[in-house]
């Protein structure tokens, strides 16, 4: 681009020049300065076109060696081809005269074997078998690598290339006949339990695991043993003691079905304590348990309070005296003040005088007659509102688990149940507390009868 550049200058002065008129005396200093600087203009295009064409040449030697140099490249490529083209074809031929070969020893290897072939057959299932039910043994957490040898004379027996040994076959033989044994044995070992390394542990046959009086669980999946999380009520004492017994019989619970996943003991575990189904009642089950409460502070003040008093009025019957400390005192007073009063106006004031006594004798009686009934109904409330909201959880989500149904009516029901354990009790003690109040207003009436017959006598 310089050198074209310096050629289209050059032109436009050179034609410049031609066209000019011939320049004064004067001017020939200054066009002798042109004509120099013209010259120097032209040797830079001839050096400039010399640099272009090096450059050129330059460039077109470098294309041609990278080209030989792809030539080469690519002939070696195709050569490379060729040689695993032809490995492949000789591999391949290989390949298939190793088929015929594999497949003419495995028909030698079915005919030499005859009826041992079955005996696998026969001898995979029964492994195989074992396997599971090793799986979710118990005595798994005692005996370690059963599973592993079980597995690998699977593999064995079911390889085309490899056979068991007779020693391995007769070890299928010998985890049977020990699992049998093991099933009735009562037996103490180390094993880890949780977190904690090398613990004893006590195996019923296959029902049960103990350790320091816990029951255990064993988790067939990860084949762990571990402590349950809530242990059964009552049956601790009798896992300790067959823990630390050496001989003899001792008496501990244990699970029928435990070699069957133990469903009989975790059912017992899951039931709900006392604590637990109180709970359940919420906050129905709380003021029904308030209200227990209260009416049974009430039954006991006014038990302490009618004893003292029937205690008083017995002891006011023997003496001879009356005394304003007690309601017979009392009438007796009111007796011997209107002693001269006729018989009317006496049997009036002191019918007034038991009237009065009255009140105090049944305090707190009508109390507990309505907790003994209103108890029963906020049962009955708390049961629908559990029941209505167990409904709309059917609603939603369905009947599909009877289990978790059962479990929303069972919880509904516990405000029943509280509500009669309130009332019942609530109600003896109302008739009891009754029966001695009226026993006391008994005695007030017939000394007052006694009073008015002796005044009506004179």
């Amino acid at each position: 681009m310089r050198a074209l550049k310096l050629v289209a200058v050059s032109a436009a002065l050179a034609s410049a020049a031609l066209a000019a008129p011939a320049a004064a005396q004067s001017d020939r200093a200054a066009a002798t300065s042109d004509d120099l600087s013209m010259r120097e203009l032209l040797n830079e295009v001839r050096q400039g076109r010399a640099r272009d064409a090096q450059e050129n040449k330059r460039r077109e030697a470098e294309f041609l060696a990278d080209q030989a140099q792809q030539d080469r490249l690519i002939r070696e490529a195709k050569a490379k081809i060729a040689q695993l083209e032809s490995r492949s074809a000789q591999l391949e031929k290989e390949f298939n005269a190793n088929e015929l070969k594999v497949e003419e020893k495995r028909q030698q290897r079915d005919d030499r074997l005859g009826s041992l072939k079955e005996l696998f057959g026969h001898l995979t299932g029964a492994a195989g078998d074992l396997r599971g039910r090793l799986k979710a043994s118990i005595t798994t957490s005692q005996f370690d690598g059963r599973q592993e040898f079980l597995g690998n004379l699977i593999a064995k027996m079911t390889d085309d290339t490899d056979l068991p040994t007779v020693e391995e076959i007769e070890g299928l033989w010998f985890e049977l006949h020990r699992e049998m044994t093991a099933s009735g044995d009562v037996v103490k070992y180390a094993t880890q339990v949780g977190t904690e390394q090398n613990r004893e542990v006590v195996r019923v046959g296959q029902f049960q695991l103990l350790s320091n009086g816990d029951y255990l669980a064993y988790d067939d999946n990860t084949q762990s043993v571990s402590v349950l999380p809530r242990q059964p009520q009552g049956y601790g004492s009798g896992a300790a003691k067959l823990q630390n017994a050496n001989a003899g019989f001792t008496p501990v619970g244990m699970d029928p079905t435990g070699a069957a996943g133990g469903g009989y003991l975790k059912a017992l575990i899951n039931s709900p304590t006392i604590a637990e189904r109180w709970k359940q009642g919420k906050l129905v089950g709380y003021v029904i348990t308030a209200v227990g409460v209260f009416g049974l502070l009430v039954a006991l003040w006014r038990f302490l309070a009618l004893t003292a008093l029937s205690a008083k009025v017995s002891k006011q019957r023997k003496a001879g005296e009356a005394s304003d400390n007690n309601p017979l005192g009392r009438i007796i007073q009111v007796g011997q003040k209107h002693a001269n009063d006729d018989v009317e106006t006496l049997e009036l004031k002191l019918g007034e005088a038991i009237i009065k006594e009255r009140p105090a004798i049944n305090r707190g009686l009508p109390m507990i007659k309505i907790i003994s009934m209103v108890a029963p109904l906020m049962g009955l409330l708390g049961t629908v509102t559990g029941m209505i909201i167990v409904f709309q959880a059917i609603t939603i989500y369905g009947a599909g688990d009877p289990k978790a149904m059962a479990g929303g009516i069972s919880s509904a029901l516990v405000t029943t149940v509280l509500g009669l354990v309130v009332a019942i009790p609530m109600l003896l003690a109302h008739s009891m507390l009754f029966a001695r109040s009226k026993r006391i207003l008994h005695v007030l009436e017939e000394q007052s009868a006694g009073i008015v017959a002796e005044r009506a006598g004179r």
